[in-house]
């Protein structure tokens, strides 16, 4: 129920960034656990507005990286556009249910798409998972239409949250969290450093997209801060804990 009032509050459109969607997004994130569909269904709609307040989406193709079992890929569908997901765990994949045509179990590394074919290149808290940041980047950018735009968001090693489950301490080292969550919980945790969550920080991250002469940088800043979101990264030191979670969004050059 608390999840369904969220998306609804979402349609009707938050000010974004400020404090009331903050609020409501973090609200959503202490219940993920209880209520998993309520939490990614307002996740979605509120990314999805971002990336609708610079592209008209209707008919638009869209390539969702790395979506999971699909709640950004529908919510893409629910606003016109042709929605395609793209994700590599097959258990993720299938976790909301049978799988689609428009559904294909690939790797962001080699995705199997022509230059070029998408409108929109959709990843939500995906490159803090993979190995290679600076590939992956880079594949999203092959992908895009010169003119398309990137929606590239991520969770930062050095936030609050950058040990995922494991967090805040994470800051004591990733060894120590990880025993001290499957301690506390009696499960292992479901990221291990060097497996599947690695060390990615702002400063590095800005200084590739900004020296790459394919994308210009639209939007750099705090994907759910209420305030000052785009000012704190431009901070060094700071913005690698205030930030976060950066939202970069990119126009694909000519």
């Amino acid at each position: 129920m608390a999840g369904t009032a969220m998306a609804e509050i979402t349609e009707r459109g938050f000010k974004d960034p400020s404090l009331r969607r903050s609020a409501a997004l973090f609200r959503a994130f202490m219940r993920e656990p209880s209520d998993p569909e309520g939490c990614y269904t307002l996740l979605a709609r509120d990314s999805v507005a971002q990336v609708a307040r610079h592209v008209d989406l209707a008919g638009k193709i869209v390539v969702d990286i790395g979506g999971g079992s699909g709640h950004f890929t529908k919510e893409f569908r629910r606003r016109g556009a042709q929605s395609y997901l793209f994700e590599p765990d097959p258990r993720e994949l299938s976790a909301g249910g049978p799988v689609t045509g428009d559904a294909v179990l690939a790797d962001g590394y080699l995705l199997p798409l022509a230059d070029g074919a998408a409108d929109v290149c959709f990843s939500s808290n995906v490159l803090e998972h993979v190995s290679d940041p600076q590939t992956f980047i880079s594949e999203m950018v092959r992908v895009t239409r010169p003119g398309g735009l990137i929606y590239l968001s991520f969770t930062n090693w050095l936030s609050p949250w950058g040990g995922h489950e494991a967090a805040p301490w994470h800051y004591l080292g990733a060894g120590r969290a990880r025993e001290r969550y499957e301690r506390r919980t009696g499960r292992e945790a479901k990221h291990t450093l060097g497996e599947n969550l690695f060390p990615v920080h702002i400063g590095p991250t800005l200084r590739h997209v900004r020296g790459r002469d394919d994308v210009q940088v639209v939007t750099a800043r705090s994907r759910y801060w209420p305030f000052l979101a785009s000012t704190i990264t431009r901070v060094p030191g700071l913005r690698e804990i205030a930030t976060w979670n950066l939202l970069l969004i990119l126009r694909r050059s000519p």
